[in-house]
């Protein structure tokens, strides 16, 4: 006799309601619950549901899609199968899941809201320690202990290990590209390792009024973080369907993008879901990354004794006028490549330190714009500074894209002389966390078609051999030698302020 028939003889038609509809709710699910009978009837339940334990493939779960149901398409009450890892809606009688339980003998389904696991079509749950690993992959939770340790060279030393036993290295794992996506693979991995951000969002545990875009955010950062997984890489597509649909289809899937757009809409708006304001440091992301920068503007005038056919002359106002602004990340312009290039030249691919197209900031080197004059100090340097490359130009013909090289030190850049602030202001010595470059085919133009986006990520900290670098280009991860990270046309960086203590070796440079 099969555990369904058993269980039809115990409840009798007044344990169980004969009728359900079609979409069946968490409430009703608990309601099940509390008609189960209790006792002797319950232990041998349990041992009846133990029986389907060994049917689970762990090898074919993947919690990373969106929880809908693969019938109705519905993503309220969703159970996943632990058979065969397909998403269906509600266990009841008239539910998907207690069909596919009878049609295809599956009985063993997770509800992925609660994490708790039930065997149907029976409707028992089941309560064993050998299923905690499914649920810690569909739901990982991290404690301070744990997350303190994620920066540190210790965490090189603990590698984990799929279902494969493949090693990887938590925080440093693929994400798929599902289509045209790697533009914003890379930005989400540089946010996440951001320590502060980092913490904040594996710390938390958003189970109330907080948006969709935050909490499938911090679900994501929790997955890449997982020690516990079972393969060693993590598809963004249900955080990045989110995305799509709170952009209006901006940031899409589909198309390529820009990182340095994607960036700033993500800041500004994980800004407000976390219910930030325009006061400083009312959000993790404006404690982290908001800065303030000081910008002076003098007006280009005419001179009035310019006569009708001479050539016109130019006064510069003498009132300055100031303002200071916050910033998020400091836009850096290259000096423009060489026009025409003879065949020696073409061969020379030219280059910049980071300290020249950063004097733009150094308060006395102007730029003139729309009729003024504007100089640039930093009057404030937040914990983690973003800098941007402007890289692409439009004009009115094509997309133009600038190859210069930007020589950098991943180890002590000194920002003291772009700011104007009193003695009292934090340490001004800064090291590279993250590094976003972007490689196409070569020549001038931008071509969206063949570019690659790539980032690489700082492992450990200290330099030396506690500190790592990982390249990683989608599912594609490995280790980089130092010298090899500048060679990239480098679009953005993310630079993390040295603590006071550490000052002694400000100038220790990796190379």
């Amino acid at each position: 006799m099969s555990a369904a028939e058993k269980h039809s003889e115990r409840g009798g038609d007044s344990e169980r309601p004969t009728k359900r509809v079609r979409v069946q709710t968490a409430e009703e699910d608990e309601e099940e619950d509390s008609t189960a009978p209790h006792g002797a009837d319950n232990s041998t339940s349990e041992k009846a549901s133990d029986l389907y334990l060994d049917t689970i493939n762990r090898a074919v779960l993947d919690f990373d899609f969106e929880k809908v149901c693969s019938v109705s398409s519905s993503n309220i009450n969703i159970y996943g199968c632990l058979v065969c890892g397909k998403y269906f809606q509600g266990r009841g009688r008239s539910s998907y899941a207690y069909a596919h339980a009878i049609h295809d003998d599956h009985h063993v389904f997770i509800n992925l809201e609660t994490t708790k696991v039930y065997v149907l079509p029976d409707g028992y749950p089941v309560a064993d320690p050998s299923l905690e690993d499914i649920s810690f992959v569909l739901s990982p939770s991290f404690n301070p202990v744990s997350v303190a340790s994620l920066s540190t060279p210790a965490h090189l030393q603990k590698p984990s290990y799929d279902l494969s036993n493949k090693p990887y290295i938590p925080g440093y794992i693929g994400l798929n590209n599902i289509k045209r996506n790697d533009y914003m693979n890379v930005v989400i991995h540089s946010l996440l390792h951001v320590a502060p951000l980092r913490d904040h969002l594996l710390l938390s545990n958003f189970r109330g009024k907080e948006s969709e875009l935050l909490k499938r955010f911090a679900g994501l950062a929790k997955k890449v973080w997982n020690p516990r997984l079972f393969k060693s890489q993590v598809s963004p597509h249900e955080f990045l369907q989110e995305v799509n649909r709170t952009s209006a289809g901006k940031f899409s899937l589909e198309k390529q993008g820009d990182p340095v757009e994607f960036l700033g809409w993500m800041l500004n708006h994980l800004h407000k879901d976390m219910g930030g304001t325009k006061k400083k440091n009312s959000s993790v992301i404006f404690s982290t990354f908001q800065g303030e920068v000081r910008m002076e503007t003098q007006q280009v005038l005419v001179r009035p004794d310019t006569g009708a056919n001479d050539k016109p002359r130019f006064d510069i106002d003498r009132e300055i006028k100031s303002a200071v602004s916050p910033f998020l990340f400091l836009a850096v312009d290259l000096p423009p490549p060489p026009l025409f290039q003879d065949a020696v030249e073409k061969n020379i691919i030219p280059q910049v330190s980071i300290q020249s197209v950063l004097a733009k900031y150094d308060g006395q080197k102007t730029q003139e714009s729309g009729g003024q004059l504007r100089r640039f100090k930093c009057q404030r340097l937040p914990r983690y500074i973003i800098l941007h490359f402007k890289r692409f130009t439009k004009n009115m013909f094509v997309e133009e894209k600038n190859p210069t090289i930007v020589n950098f030190p991943l180890r002590g850049l000194e920002f003291g002389e772009y700011l104007d602030a009193p003695p009292t202001h934090p340490s001004t010595v800064y090291d590279l966390v993250a590094n976003v470059t972007h490689e196409s085919s070569a020549g001038t133009t931008r071509d969206k078609e063949s570019t690659v986006w790539k980032v690489h990520l700082r492992a450990g900290a200290g330099g030396g051999e506690n500190e790592k670098w990982f390249q990683i280009q989608d599912l594609i991860v490995e280790e980089i030698r130092k010298e090899m990270i500048v060679l990239g046309e480098t679009m953005l960086q993310i630079w993390e302020r040295r603590p006071d203590g550490a000052l002694a070796n400000a100038m220790e440079v990796d190379k």
